[in-house]
């Protein structure tokens, strides 16, 4: 497809060729060991299920595992068993993991540890619970020098980054790794993605919400698609939006587009932005959906599914974004890849564990109207 046939905005985007790059993705952001107690509780488990997952590598290994992009990740890891254990996980997954630093072990973590994350997955009226132990990791000390960016996106090549809010939270050099990446990324013509997933939690202990809209708001310039829901825009960027709630109407679309308009103006660099809608009826019963916006296209809606049955909420937010990303790298138009990103959620929520177990043909399949019949 030429330039000239691309809907106005895809070209906006400006994509780089695939053959002039050896990634489609890649993520900065840590990854970590996720244990599971299944369908107890952490406080009585006996046996946990391990997986890997980060908000911002979720994200690639959605591309890679679900659509067939290639991706690698950016982040750093502390070489012992538990580190060589996440990446096998990575290398399961068919991400690349020749871009993680290594860092050599103390023998017992005073310096330089790996992350690990307890997750209940919730049901009925108890809701999920997530507990993280992931001070002094590796990847939250990464440095903006500890990788050379120029290498990574002028000679090897990337289609499109993402990191996102998250990571930037992890401590000061984890701030100035992702400014250092954004910078180099755009320096040399890859799109930039951004998930803000504002976390009050990770925010509170290094000056709360005024350094997130500190951090944020300079991350926020060299970004070209900016993912996140109204309490991200409110609690990271420092926009308001009023009588806007977590249940989709057409008055509160209206009501977050204009909060969109007010985004998009102060921020001009925005090509899209993507957020997903769920109201919570209980741990395991949502109604989900998701809205974009482009300045070519303004606010389009996905399908909204009510009363979705769900096993394990956490990752949903990011495979709605690497269905989004998937369709606007696929050069679809944006009302389309925000049913990509819808359907991939929806069921990447239907399967335990951070990352997708959806493939590609069922995320189509279910995007354009396709139930949950048995396929024979």
């Amino acid at each position: 497809m030429s330039v000239a046939d691309l809907p106005a905005e895809i070209a906006a985007l400006n994509l780089r060729p695939a053959e002039e790059c050896r990634y489609d993705a890649v993520s900065l952001g840590e990854v970590m060991l996720r244990l599971d107690p299944g369908e107890g509780r952490i406080r009585t488990a006996r046996s946990f299920r391990a997986w890997e997952g980060g908000g911002e590598y979720n994200v690639t290994r959605g591309l890679r595992r679900a659509f067939g992009l290639r991706g690698a990740v950016v982040t750093a890891l502390a070489d012992n068993e538990i580190g060589r254990l996440v990446e096998d996980f990575i290398l399961a997954g068919g991400v690349d993991t020749q871009l993680i630093r290594w860092v050599p072990y103390d023998g017992i973590g005073r310096s330089v540890r790996n992350g690990l994350n307890f997750t209940e997955r919730g049901f009925g009226v108890r809701g999920a619970v997530g507990v993280s132990d992931r001070g002094h990791t590796a990847a939250a000390q990464l440095g903006p020098d500890d990788v050379d960016w120029d290498h990574l996106f002028g000679d090897l090549g990337v289609r499109w980054l993402h990191t996102g809010g998250i990571y930037a939270a992890l401590s000061p050099t984890s701030a100035q790794t992702v400014l250092a990446a954004v910078t180099a990324a755009k320096k040399h013509g890859t799109v930039v993605s951004y998930d803000l997933n504002y976390r009050p939690s990770l925010w509170k202990s290094i000056g709360g919400q005024a350094r997130a809209q500190e951090v944020n708001k300079a991350i926020a310039e060299h970004i070209d698609v900016m993912i996140g829901n109204e309490e991200d825009f409110t609690a990271a960027l420092g926009f308001e939006v009023e009588g806007v709630d977590e249940n989709l109407s057409t008055l509160e679309v209206e009501k977050f587009a204009a909060m969109i308009d007010k985004v998009a103006a102060a921020y001009p660099n925005f090509k899209v932005i993507g957020n997903t809608i769920r109201t919570v009826r209980s741990a395991s019963r949502n109604d989900w959906g998701a809205i974009a916006w482009s300045p070519a296209t303004g606010v389009v809606q996905a399908t909204h599914r009510k009363d979705l049955e769900i096993m394990d909420r956490v990752g949903g937010g990011d495979s709605f974004a690497s269905g989004l990303i998937y369709g606007l790298l696929d050069g679809q138009p944006l009302a389309t890849a925000v049913e990509y990103g819808a359907a991939h959620g929806a069921l990447a929520m239907t399967t335990p564990g951070d990352t997708t177990m959806a493939t590609k043909a069922e995320v189509l399949k279910l995007a354009a109207g396709g139930g949950a019949r048995v396929d024979r």
